[in-house]
């Protein structure tokens, strides 16, 4: 066994007892995946715009999704969703969807989801979701994520697609400035709700035994 799979803890959704059947085991991962494009879906709901990049649920849905179903399956719970809309699914944030929404300012976001709720479900899988510091300190580094390929996509898209000329300084107030202390925010939210998931379990635990 690698060093990295040594390391690698139990996340929340490693609690719902797997059948050893592979086709069962993957109809209850695939369970799992679904449930979080579902979260993340409704959270997209609660919405309101600031210049072309709508404030969300989103990413306190992604942090959550990446922590309880782990890295692997995070992705691909986030990459379901990102398929899921282009399909034609009203799961983006707004009315929006299906292929012509790659061509959104704030499509670069949802790219980046993927691999945030990877890195949120990396910290969850050493154990850093149990506190709810730690847990904040992962859950921020993997809200960071969104931006760095969200907001190049964002000046792409107004400037090569829209025609809206784009400076540095005008991008940075469009999708970095206004969302700094919602994403504070939205990861302290989940840095108090996944460590208490855990402690309910443990409290269920200590009385079943």
């Amino acid at each position: 066994m690698s060093s990295i799979a040594a390391a690698r803890k139990s996340v929340l959704a490693d609690l719902i007892r797997r059948p050893r059947a592979r086709v069962q085991a993957f109809a209850v991962d695939s369970a799992l995946v679904l449930s979080g494009v579902a979260l993340v879906a409704l959270l997209a709901k609660v919405s309101f715009f600031i210049g072309p990049i709508p404030i969300t649920g989103q990413t306190l849905g992604v942090i959550v999704v990446g922590a309880a179903l782990g890295a692997r399956r995070g992705a691909a719970s986030l990459t379901a969703y990102l398929l899921i809309g282009l399909a034609g699914l009203p799961v983006f944030a707004g009315p929006a969807a299906g292929p012509a929404y790659a061509l959104a300012p704030s499509f670069g976001f949802v790219i980046g989801f993927i691999p945030a709720a990877f890195v949120a479900g990396w910290f969850a899988e050493r154990a850093w979701d149990r506190k709810p510091y730690l847990a904040f300190v992962g859950f921020v580094a993997a809200s960071i994520i969104p931006f760095l390929i969200g907001v190049p996509y964002m000046a792409a898209i107004l400037a090569f697609v829209l025609d809206v000329p784009v400076t540095l300084a005008s991008a940075l107030e469009a999708g970095v400035w206004p969302f700094i202390v919602p994403g504070l925010i939205k990861a302290a939210a989940a840095a108090l709700l996944v460590p208490a998931a855990w402690a309910l379990v443990r409290a269920v635990d200590r009385r079943t035994r």
